[in-house]
């Protein structure tokens, strides 16, 4: 095994910013970073290539968001690394504008992002960080890597400098502790909903397949299987704690929680207040869209039209509160239900686990940057407006975060369009001047009180 250094990024010249992942919002702020010719800035992911949740590409699936939300057009509706720009490279942009597609299949999108990726400079995949230090000697963060070869296997050992850092390490599945003994068996047909189209043909020839979770992939997977079933022996359950399989908000005036106003508006309260507000908002987040509701529904319809109804079981309030495997290699499920305080035991084929994503922890990585954290009442690594973990004036490099502060940035983080927008802030803090203006009024509603009038 050998050492490198990536080029340009020694000691005596280090990179003014180094990006841990490269996921959509860092690979947002690695585009609007590229015409910024005075930034010098590489982005690092262990994984050989882009790839956007493939496990859930499912034919005929939407982003939730319009195709505004790109990697760039919020911040620079100019960038070469826009949407259209990319359809226009494909020859595509007349057959986007006939489509009429307000919403962009999530496959596109996907392949969007890998065009990007593939030829925007500066972006090393196949780089796993190992550790992140603080030299304060030098006033630059060391950070330590394995470059991987095309099987993930370790090939060379390398150690980069740059004065600031950007982690944008994403989410993982989360798997409820019911289930996990389960999931990690891999004889056991548990898994999760992001690797469903891997297991596609195997849960279809599941003689019964149980869909755990409410929110936007639970449906799409619900439907997809219910569509791929015979009619009359669909053998399907779909269960939620949610108490009801719930619309996603998606009024105008909702969505302007998603706004840059909003945030700052979270970001100002008191930590109690925003750690009550963020569970209270699930369905701003966590709903499901209404077409895939209605898609659901007329499915099930048409398969009355005959007489009968499909064998499909849709219950909410349910939790799964233990599993065990069933005689003949399948799964029992133990279930509550909050509202009639009962309990019941159902034997499927397969469980898919619909139970969405959890932030990345940042402890492992941080570790040597520890002593110098700031937290917060909870434990958690306090995060300023412009998305900087707050660190002790000892460190003067600067720590921001991407899709790893919903606790201090509220229900917006996640969302894909924001992305542009944090970004561009964080290039603003990072250089004198600024290079991308953003908007000092983003939302008609006025998040709190208004300020008094004369």
């Amino acid at each position: 095994m050998t050492t490198e250094h990536p080029t340009g990024a020694a000691l005596t010249d280090p990179l003014d910013l180094a990006g841990i992942g490269i996921g959509p919002f860092n690979l947002s702020l690695a585009a609007l970073a590229q015409p910024l010719t005075g930034l010098r800035t590489a982005f690092y992911d262990q994984r050989p290539a882009f790839h956007w949740h493939p496990g859930l590409l499912i034919d005929g699936a939407t982003l939730q968001v319009p195709f505004l939300a790109d990697l760039v057009t919020l911040a620079d509706p100019t960038s070469p690394w826009s949407f259209l720009n990319y359809l226009r490279s494909r020859d595509r942009l007349f057959p986007f504008y006939f489509a009429e597609r307000f919403h962009t299949h999530r496959a596109e999108y996907d392949a969007y992002c890998r065009w990007v990726s593939e030829n925007l400079p500066g972006l090393h995949f196949g780089h796993q960080i190992d550790a992140v230090r603080w030299n304060g000697s030098h006033a630059v963060f060391e950070i330590d890597y394995t470059h991987l070869d095309a099987d993930g296997e370790a090939e060379a050992l390398g150690r980069g400098y740059a004065r600031n850092l950007v982690l944008g390490v994403g989410t993982a599945p989360h798997v409820p502790d019911a289930l996990r003994p389960l999931a990690e068996a891999p004889t056991t047909p548990v898994l999760h909903s992001a690797d469903y189209l891997d297991h596609r043909e195997r849960l279809l020839a599941a003689d019964h397949v149980t869909v755990v979770g409410a929110g936007q992939s639970g449906a799409e997977i619900f439907l997809d299987l219910l569509r791929a079933r015979p009619e009359g022996r669909e053998r399907l359950h779909w269960l939620a704690r949610t108490p009801a399989f719930a619309p996603m908000e998606y009024s105008k005036l909702g969505l302007e929680h998603f706004t840059p106003d909003y945030t700052r508006y979270f970001h100002a309260l008191a930590e109690p207040v925003r750690d009550a507000l963020v569970p209270g908002q699930w369905q701003l987040y966590k709903g499901i869209d209404h077409d895939t509701l209605a898609a659901i529904h007329d499915e099930l319809y048409r398969r009355t039209l005959h007489g009968g109804w499909p064998d499909a079981v849709l219950t909410p309030g349910v939790r799964v509160e233990a599993a065990d495997r069933a005689p003949g290699g399948g799964v029992e499920l133990h279930l509550a239900h909050a509202e009639q305080r009962g309990r019941t035991r159902l034997t499927t084929g397969a469980v898919v686990l619909a139970t969405g994503y959890r932030e990345r922890r940042l402890d492992t990585l941080l570790a040597a940057l520890d002593p110098h954290l700031c937290r917060d009442s909870a434990g958690r690594p306090r995060v300023d407006a412009d998305h900087r973990l707050v660190l002790d004036p000892a460190v003067t490099g600067s720590v921001h975060v991407q899709n790893a502060e919903r606790h201090s940035h509220g229900v917006g983080t996640p969302d894909l369009g924001l992305a542009a927008w944090r970004s561009a802030t964080i290039l603003n803090s990072l250089t004198a001047a600024t290079p991308y203006p953003l908007p000092g009024r983003t939302a008609f509603t006025t998040f709190g009180l208004p300020h008094p009038t004369a």
